[in-house]
């Protein structure tokens, strides 16, 4: 994965990162297609009977939904890269049986490794190789630290109620992930479009780190769906943050 976030920030030396746009309109840049030649190459060299499932190519013929596969986002947070943004990681998340079982993630401008899955306990390595172990954090005396925009906590107010006190900031990428899973964050909702590569990684992190990942209407979040889309979801570390939540008065209006 360093190879890869190597190859991204020479994109961005060199100048090289003018973006094309995909038919949904996201933008691809050459620092995606390097680092993800760098990544499928690697992981079909260690595990070449499971397929790789990235945001760049298309899903491998015949792949059943619960098949085991990998999930890769080469670079996300593209818009972040585009506009000289620090907020961009490289995802890489394994899933078997529709659930993330593995995950890793690269901070290639800070050079923080993170991982964890199933057994596998949650971890980060700085650029030296130092480590330490990713736990999420008891809810703050006075509110939660909210990773949101000011769009996503009114969706998510609409859906769920709000939360009194706490912090919120926002920002780019699935790091927002690892903010829940080190710590230094509570809650990360997410009512927007995302896809299964975007999250699979960040999913299998935060759980490993003590954190629960769930549909924002209830419901486990799944993996292998035929259009890789994500329903609206919630990221939280302790669950005691709901101590802030006031819940929405669905009886408020009805006839």
């Amino acid at each position: 994965m360093r190879a890869a976030g190597q190859a991204i920030l020479a994109v961005r030396a060199a100048g090289a990162a003018d973006p094309e746009f995909k038919s949904d309109g996201s933008p691809v840049t050459e620092a995606d297609r390097r680092a993800d030649a760098i990544l499928v190459d690697a992981l079909q060299a260690l595990d070449p009977d499971t397929p790789v499932v990235s945001e760049e190519r298309q899903r491998p013929a015949g792949l059943a939904a619960a098949a085991r596969h990998w999930l890769i986002d080469p670079l996300d947070g593209t818009r972040s890269f585009l506009a000289g943004g620090n907020d961009f990681t490289i995802n890489v998340g394994l899933v078997i049986g529709g659930e993330p079982v593995f995950g890793s993630m690269l901070d290639p401008v800070g050079g923080r490794f993170y991982w964890g899955g199933v057994n596998v306990a949650a971890r980060a390595a700085d650029a030296a190789g130092n480590r330490t172990k990713l736990r999420v954090r008891p809810c703050p005396a006075d509110g939660p630290t909210v990773l949101t925009s000011r769009w996503h906590e009114a969706a998510f107010e609409r859906s769920m109620g709000r939360i009194e006190g706490g912090r919120r900031e926002s920002m780019s990428s699935a790091l927002k992930f690892c903010r829940v899973a080190e710590g230094t964050a509570d809650l990360y909702p997410r009512p927007g479009r995302t896809m299964e590569w975007d999250t699979a990684a960040g999913h299998a992190i935060v759980v490993a780190a003590g954190g629960a990942v769930s549909q924002l209407a209830g419901g486990q979040l799944r993996y292998g769906k035929p259009s890789r889309e994500n329903p609206a979801f919630l990221v939280e570390g302790s669950p005691d943050w709901r101590r802030f939540l006031r819940p929405r008065d669905r009886s408020a209006g009805a006839s």
